[in-house]
């Protein structure tokens, strides 16, 4: 835990938050995703103490997710961005809110969709993230105040780039039978259950 607040803590030092921040690409490919990462990484301990209530709110896991698409969506747009450079507050909503409502809805909502839901999710974001880089590459003008036309452009590239592993990524694994569970589970091809204590009086039928 303590490594992971720290790191939490470091991601927001103004070195490295300059560093990211200064370049789109980064922005949206390294610092995003590292935040997103750090609400990931807080998952387990938080899913130990989770209250029953909120297990049986998240029904399926699809409340989480839609927060998760909602903060990360969000966060993509250009307007959104340029907000973050150009104010503190901003920038300090959007190191609380990527991982504390995308990264930890993600970690414990996860688990709990069926593997339909999980193919659902990513054959919508996979698309979705080669739209929004095939977008900044061929829009005429800069969409960000503060990112210049070819910081723009690289960022187009980068964002299509990774669509495209993703997805290449996923075929592998559709066709060729990639025997990896934990690729599996992320990519909607296997359920992981854990049973719940009879004592609760719930049947194994729920995930946490």
């Amino acid at each position: 835990m303590f490594i992971i607040m720290a790191a939490w803590m470091l991601l927001w030092c103004w070195p490295l938050r300059y560093s990211l921040e200064s370049d789109m690409a980064l922005h949206m490919t390294v610092q995003i995703p590292l935040l997103i990462g750090i609400g990931l990484l807080l998952s387990p301990f938080v899913r130990s103490i989770e209250p029953r209530w909120l297990v049986d709110a998240d029904w399926l896991g699809i409340p989480g997710m839609v927060a998760v698409v909602l903060v990360t969506s969000f966060w993509m747009i250009p307007r959104a961005l340029d907000s973050a450079l150009s104010d503190p507050l901003t920038d300090a909503a959007k190191f609380v809110t990527l991982p504390l409502a995308a990264g930890l809805p993600l970690g414990l909502s996860w688990r709990r969709m069926p593997p339909l839901g999980r193919a659902f999710i990513w054959a919508n974001f996979i698309p979705k993230l080669g739209a929004i880089g095939g977008l900044y590459l061929a829009a005429p003008v800069r969409l960000c105040a503060y990112y210049r036309i070819d910081q723009q452009t690289e960022a187009g590239w980068a964002l299509v780039t990774i669509a495209a592993a993703l997805g290449i990524s996923w075929f592998i694994i559709v066709f060729f039978g990639l025997q990896s569970a934990p690729l599996k589970t992320w990519f909607g091809f296997q359920v992981l259950r854990r049973p719940e204590p009879e004592s609760r009086g719930y049947s194994s039928a729920l995930w946490r």
